[in-house]
């Protein structure tokens, strides 16, 4: 067990691929639940979920942190789609001998957690979708509006730029959002790899294909019979919550919560208030 995610050791397992995966578990297991398998945000490596959100789910399960292929510290090559980008998650779960899971994906790795679930119906019990949304039947998710790609595909964000991207326009939500980027600060040593512009580029080019217009793809998620959990804040300028709303209607098993004075990310802002709902939703 590690103490806490800005303690934990990063650890490194080859798939049958030729990826080395480098990944962090934070918790323990043998809880009566599976190994909560977290899939993070565009651009996101191992550093940059939140060590808040991160401790207090692992109180009640263990949770499982992983760079994709060519993301932070993993070898390999970005996939430039979400159908490559959950291959590349399959094949780093049989690599760890993982059966049975929990999902927790956020934004571009929400998309994947839908389309693992899809692919994989048997291995996941419940989901949890984090600021995303479906693919083809969205609103304002081809691409993002030009405020936010710009921001998004700079070479190099700063603290305003990260605050611009992930938090509300208000004080509140501007100072809770100063505090998520003191924590995810914490870390003295064996921090990841950072991401450069061939993971944004190729990660956007991903984003832009499963935003294409085409309603069609919502019947999809009739195949998604796990109990899942819909979130997002209510002031999300790059995935707007109308597509949690639109989840929850398509998913047939859904429940939703969108958080007040917030944006995508929320689960930062709220983190122990998020986290707390989770851990129930998963037991």
């Amino acid at each position: 067990m590690s103490e806490s995610a800005t303690k934990a050791n990063t650890q490194s397992v080859e798939a049958i691929n030729g990826v080395t995966y480098a990944y962090r578990v934070i918790g323990e297991s043998g809880r009566g639940r599976p190994p909560l398998l977290m899939l993070n945000h565009f651009r996101g490596n191992l550093d940059t979920w939140d060590p808040l959100l991160i401790d207090a789910l692992a109180k009640e399960t263990e949770v499982v942190l992983v760079d994709l292929s060519g993301v932070g510290g993993s070898t390999g090559t970005v996939s430039r789609s979400v159908e490559a980008m959950t291959r590349d998650a399959i094949d780093f779960l049989d690599a760890l001998g993982l059966t049975e899971i929990d999902v927790l994906g956020y934004s571009i790795g929400g998309m994947v957690a839908q389309d693992l679930v899809l692919l994989r119906p048997h291995q996941v019990r419940r989901l949890v979708l984090a600021a995303t949304g479906p693919r083809g039947g969205g609103q304002g998710m081809h691409g993002w509006i030009f405020d936010i790609r710009r921001l998004c595909l700079k070479d190099d964000n700063g603290a305003e730029e990260l605050l611009k991207i992930f938090f509300a326009p208000t004080e509140t939500s501007r100072q809770s959002g100063m505090k998520f980027l003191g924590r995810i600060s914490g870390r003295t040593d064996g921090h990841d790899q950072p991401n450069g512009m061939e993971v944004a580029k190729a990660q956007y080019d991903a984003v832009v294909e499963w935003g294409i217009p085409d309603t069609g793809k919502l019947a999809r998620l009739a195949g998604i019979c796990q109990a899942t959990l819909v979130a997002n804040g209510d002031c999300d300028a790059m995935i707007p919550a109308i597509n949690s709303h639109i989840l929850g209607e398509h998913l047939p098993n859904a429940r939703v919560r969108i958080y007040p004075d917030a944006g995508h990310g929320f689960l930062f802002q709220w983190a122990e208030d998020f986290a707390a709902l989770v851990n129930a939703f998963l037991g």
